[in-house]
């Protein structure tokens, strides 16, 4: 029993520093002995935070109590202690106890998962809408509405700046406003490729041909970063994402600029999402 006891004491320790890992780690990136997911910077990821929690403690209590079993029967059911072996062919109300528990668990995680797979999905009406093409090996972003396109390459460690993260600072950032609904298209040149954020919850296949489409909302300023999530050639692992969160004086200021540096004639991002959208209204 104290052995059993010293066992749930360490796993409540090592939750704990797994929960603390989780809620105190700094925002848009890894880092070094990070032991729990990136910190939220949207509704949909501090779900997918929940989410994750959640199946923590149920596993981790399904775990005890079959680790517990397991003791049990080792001490009073051995052949010392039984010298005589039972006859117990079965149990009835054991074996509709263990069909019908498992169930019920079973039941309770897929509430919540189906719930949030749907809140993912679902895009609601977007304020910001961008285009991201994955390309060998960059994205080029497109924001129809202001009529603007750029390529955004990873720096070389030779041209990163102060505390610019190795491997996801690139040189033109993607730039949204905070509290805003963001649609991100995606869609590929090449092959496939996969833009995903884990601070926004987000991860969605650029696929050539295809435009799929997701969304996010940060809620806090700052920069995140991500990296393309399906490999897709020699380079992939040189192919970062980066986000800025901008107040909205800012953003209004970097798109003004971006409109003289980035300025685009071509018709063909706003045509794309007119097909997203004949897409979802068939």
């Amino acid at each position: 029993m104290l052995v059993l006891k010293r066992l749930i004491a360490f796993l409540a320790s090592s939750m704990a520093i797994l929960f603390a890992g989780t809620a105190f780690a700094a925002t848009g990136q890894p880092h070094p002995w990070e032991v729990g997911l990136q910190a939220a910077a949207t509704p949909v990821m501090e779900d997918v935070v929940w989410f994750h929690n959640f199946l923590l403690w149920v596993i981790a209590i399904i775990v005890v109590f079959v680790l517990a079993l397991l003791v049990i029967i080792i001490l009073k059911f051995n052949a010392k202690s039984n010298p005589v072996p039972s006859r117990t062919t079965h149990n009835t109300m054991i074996e509709v106890v263990w069909t019908v528990v498992p169930v019920l668990i079973l039941v309770a995680i897929a509430v919540p998962s189906f719930r949030l797979l749907f809140y993912q999905l679902k895009v609601p009406a977007a304020e910001v809408t961008v285009k991201a093409t994955g390309k060998q090996w960059f994205w080029t972003y497109t924001y129809p509405d202001a009529k603007i396109e750029f390529d955004s390459l990873m720096k070389q460690a030779k041209d990163l700046k102060g505390d610019e993260p190795r491997l996801l600072a690139v040189d033109n950032t993607m730039v949204v406003p905070v509290n805003k609904v963001v649609r991100v298209i995606t869609t590929g040149a090449d092959v496939i490729h996969s833009w995903a954020v884990p601070s926004f919850g987000v991860k969605i296949d650029a696929i050539p041909g295809r435009l799929n489409e997701t969304w996010f909302k940060a809620e806090r300023e700052g920069m995140y970063y991500g990296q393309c999530s399906q490999l897709c050639g020699r380079d992939h692992a040189f192919m970062p994402i980066a986000v800025q969160v901008m107040n909205e004086k800012d953003y209004a200021a970097w798109l003004e600029a971006a409109k003289k540096k980035f300025a685009t004639s071509d018709d063909a991002p706003k045509n794309a999402v007119a097909a997203v959208e004949s897409a979802g209204a068939q």
